[in-house]
């Protein structure tokens, strides 16, 4: 590789990576504001959340990569342009294909990098994500038992716990029972623990008292006891019942859905669109820089600067991935577009290709000169 090759390709790895970090924050950072109340509501805690949304940057990943990659191109080509790096480098013979290299050649690690993301990391760490999500909703023995609050586990049973200790142990309980209106119980303990068993959480109590009140006659029983089971199962829900989305699925899971389930018979058709998607979406890695540096190498020279350029090229960007987003939803519901959805980047890249290609014309060689 020659070291002007190598220069280039250094600028836009260092460009590429600064955009690449910068739009997956802002990206994560607006959509981890819509897990704040697992925290607030449930209890979670500031690692656990942190976790849990870092989970969803691969699915980010694959659509800001090519775009920042886009964005990298436009920004270092265009440095190029104006401190007249570019002129001096057409002066010594260099091609148009000789200058796209390092574009292309860092457009060829960005495909690697979203083919890894898009066939094993973005349904691994989704499929994680999705399942801590239910198990954080629905579980209410790892986190909705907060201490000093009346937890409401379901209409007409609240539990309050007075203090959690570090060891798990739970100081202080009051659990009231009134899903039966006409006998309502009331159990207290000192303290109690946690249980996980194999069909759902119990809390034991230890040392305390059960109230039962009988509305009609009013009277009261009360019963001592120095161990109490409390069943907490039926306010849970089984993982095991939850039908896996398709960003969740591996790709020949997608390609070959158990037509024996239900959901997975209904949802067969955008099963095989993801599975497409995952396969097709890589691609505008080569498709974005190929627009950028046709937008910024062909063409005549202009000394007041390649807005327009840059502008069409963006629009160039914007138009493919409205296409590809769109492209994707149809093939959901009408198998026969799943071609298109192969075909609308090997056209966009074939145009840009073309472009890029083209001789420069006389007036841009002589500006250049």
């Amino acid at each position: 590789m020659r070291s002007i090759d190598r220069y280039v390709l250094r600028q836009l790895f260092e460009a590429t990576v600064f955009i690449t970090i910068a739009l997956a924050a802002i990206i994560w950072l607006t959509q981890s504001l819509r897990f704040v109340e697992l925290i607030i509501n449930r209890g979670l805690s500031l690692g656990s959340f942190l976790y849990l949304t870092a989970l969803l940057l691969p699915s980010f990943l694959l659509v800001i990569l090519p775009a920042a990659l886009a964005c990298a191109i436009l920004f270092v080509y265009n440095k190029l342009i104006i401190d007249s790096e570019l002129v001096v480098l057409r002066a010594a013979g260099l091609s148009q294909g000789a200058l796209a290299g390092p574009a292309l050649v860092m457009a060829g690690a960005v495909w690697l990098l979203c083919l890894a993301l898009s066939l094993y990391l973005l349904p691994a760490s989704f499929r994680q994500f999705k399942d801590l999500e239910h198990s954080i909703r629905n579980d209410y023995s790892a986190v909705f038992l907060r201490e000093g609050v009346f937890n409401t586990l379901g209409e007409g049973f609240t539990v309050y716990i007075r203090q959690r200790e570090s060891s798990g142990e739970l100081l202080g309980l009051l659990v009231h029972d009134s899903r039966v209106p006409q006998r309502p119980i009331t159990m207290m303990a000192e303290r109690g623990a946690i249980i996980g068993m194999a069909d759902g959480p119990r809390v034991l109590l230890v040392q305390g008292n059960r109230q039962e009140v009988e509305r009609d006659t009013g009277r009261l029983s009360l019963l001592y006891f120095d161990r109490y089971t409390l069943d907490l199962s039926q306010f849970t829900k089984a993982l095991d019942q939850r039908w896996r989305e398709p960003q969740e699925r591996f790709i020949g899971e997608l390609f070959e859905p158990n037509l024996a389930d239900g959901n997975d018979a209904h949802y067969a058709n955008n099963l095989r669109a993801e599975g497409h998607q995952r396969l097709a979406s890589p691609l505008y890695a080569f498709v974005y820089a190929l627009i950028a540096v046709a937008a910024l190498l062909s063409g005549e020279f202009n000394r007041r600067g390649q807005s327009r350029r840059i502008m069409a090229a963006v629009a160039a960007v914007a138009f493919a991935q409205a296409a590809q987003l769109g492209l994707y939803n149809l093939a959901g519901k009408a198998p026969l577009v799943v071609a298109l959805m192969y075909l609308n980047p090997l056209l966009a890249a074939t145009a840009a290709g073309c472009v890029l290609m083209r001789p420069p014309s006389r007036r841009a060689a002589t500006a250049s000169a």
